[in-house]
């Protein structure tokens, strides 16, 4: 019995094989159908409480007319846009945006809510953009309704006049 000699891979010939590798793999999952997967998110459960949190947060609490915390995620309602509270830039959206704050603490404490993935999963801030609903309308709709909040347009507005 003969034993050959291996042949050693030169470190060239072994970096066109694992880059045809890679390439191969990538034109395969490029033609293959995606599917939509939804990021979990929490929702919140009856006998959830809602608390102000201006600042910080992380657990349950309402940063302003457009944003809160549920379960360690910060959530930004996609469908609207709500004055600034810190800073606002006048008395008028001031007193809107702490308007809008409070309303949204009172709709989300009551009862639960379901979130739904807007067009993007989060923004540019980190922050998880969802259309937030209750029995199938939207809590966006109401403060808009209520003058609190416009529909969200792709880029925030001026409230001062």
């Amino acid at each position: 019995m003969t034993f050959k000699p291996r042949r050693r891979r030169s470190g060239a010939g072994l970096m066109v094989m694992l880059l045809a590798g890679l390439t191969g793999g990538v034109l395969i999952d490029r033609a293959l159908p995606r599917t939509a997967t939804a990021t979990p998110t929490p929702a919140a459960v009856a006998g959830t409480r809602f608390d102000l949190c201006f600042t910080g947060g992380g657990t349950n609490c309402v940063v302003d007319g457009d944003t809160f915390w549920m379960a360690g995620e910060k959530i930004r309602i996609a469908d609207i846009d709500t004055p600034e509270t810190h800073p606002s830039r006048c008395a008028l959206e001031a007193d809107l945006g702490g308007r809008a704050t409070l309303r949204l603490q009172q709709l989300l404490n009551a009862g639960p809510v379901t979130l739904a993935v807007a067009d993007r999963d989060t923004d540019r801030y980190g922050r998880k953009l969802r259309v937030v609903e209750r029995a199938g309308a939207s809590l966006g709709d109401m403060l808009i309704a209520e003058g609190l909040a416009r529909p969200w347009t792709g880029r925030r507005q001026p409230w001062c006049v």
